[in-house]
């Protein structure tokens, strides 16, 4: 992984540097949108953006198929009218949550925010599958994105497989539309893939290419980064599901609220592969006296939960607390989805720093 890259604030930067990877996490007041705003939307770039316009864009299709095939940005629109696709999805970094692991993983140094949830709109893969008639032999799908460089002091192209099953998913999407916009650049103009509920190195950007392979692909974004490897070394396979996660959007950190004064805790919470959340819960510890809603499951009380705006969505919820005495408090948020996972009090750890999904946490201060 291109671990050198930098994160910058939104509206700091050059953006329009195709050559420098941008990467920024999403602005925390964009957290609270049920749909994130496509400016403040994070940004995970490994190479720099490429330079690739709808005129000369053209997707190919090979590999394990009978009916090899390219098509072009106008045609690729012309089927969108026809069986256009619109989901809001929820797309997160695999390392988003990084920096709260302890010993601190290698790689970008992201705080909580590598996380947006947008409306997406454009064409199911299956539909250009289909047309390709894959072979029966073959085991998965390798998307090739546009932007290349160089990685473990070899040159490569950014590609990323799908089992079979995954890629040819009625949801799964080669996207073209983002909040009813046309793709950014640095969202995956013209084209990128959307894979609802999987991690977002899934979702390739700048989408040139899709072959389907017989044999597990092995390319550098599959086996040797974006992997989970433990602590004794032992590469334990590529990131894939999302992990049942929540955050807290208000109050925000070290806010200062009036004792015996209600303030409205919320928060966002989100789950993988189109698994609902099915509970939020909310604590409050009070560091001055060491005793207030403390100790394994004591003190947990249910939020209220808002109905998602779709299956890939986030579920915002909230929760009244009323402080009673002063001092220094942490409010903690934990989801559980319908499978029964349920945030863990720590970041489960690993080399890479992916899959963070401790129980959320902000500190704020009772006068």
């Amino acid at each position: 992984m291109a671990d050198s890259s930098r994160v910058w604030c939104h509206g700091l930067g050059a953006r329009d540097d195709h050559d420098r990877p941008y990467n920024a996490q999403t602005p925390s007041a964009a957290l609270a949108e049920p749909v994130t705003p496509v400016g403040a939307f994070f940004v995970r770039d490994h190479f720099g953006i490429p330079q690739t316009t709808p005129r000369r864009w053209r997707l190919r299709l090979g590999g394990a198929v009978s009916a090899p095939f390219g098509i072009g940005y106008d045609e690729l629109l012309a089927m969108e009218r026809r069986e256009r696709r619109e989901l809001d999805v929820v797309m997160e970094c695999a390392g988003n949550g990084r920096s709260l692991m302890t010993p601190r993983p290698p790689g970008l140094p992201w705080g909580q925010r590598a996380v947006g949830c947008a409306h997406f709109a454009g064409v199911p893969f299956r539909s250009l599958a289909t047309r390709a008639r894959i072979e029966p032999t073959a085991l998965e799908i390798v998307f090739t994105g546009a932007d290349s460089g160089t990685v473990h002091g070899r040159r490569t192209v950014f590609e990323r497989s799908l089992p079979l099953a995954v890629a040819l998913h009625p949801d799964t999407l080669l996207a073209t539309h983002m909040n009813g916009e046309l793709l950014a650049p640095e969202h995956g103009a013209p084209v990128r893939l959307v894979v609802p509920g999987r991690y977002a190195v899934a979702d390739v950007k700048w989408l040139v290419g899709a072959r389907a392979v017989t044999v597990p692909f092995t390319g550098v974004f599959q086996a040797e980064d974006y992997v989970y490897v433990a602590s004794r070394g032992t590469p334990e396979g590529p990131v894939t599901t999302v992990r049942v996660k929540s955050l807290i959007t208000a109050p925000e950190p070290d806010t200062a609220v009036r004792r015996g004064h209600e303030v409205t805790v919320r928060g966002r919470a989100w789950s993988g592969d189109g698994v609902p959340v099915r509970r939020v819960e909310v604590r409050s510890e009070c560091e001055d006296d060491g005793d207030e809603d403390r100790g394994g499951d004591r003190g947990w009380r249910d939020a209220v939960l808002e109905p998602p705006t779709g299956p890939y969505a986030w579920t915002g919820w909230s929760y009244r607390w009323t402080p009673q005495r002063p001092g220094l408090y942490r409010l903690l948020a934990r989801a559980t989805d319908e499978r029964g996972d349920t945030q863990p009090p720590r970041a489960p750890w690993n080399a890479h720093g992916y899959g963070c999904n401790p129980v959320a946490s902000v500190e704020v201060v009772v006068v």
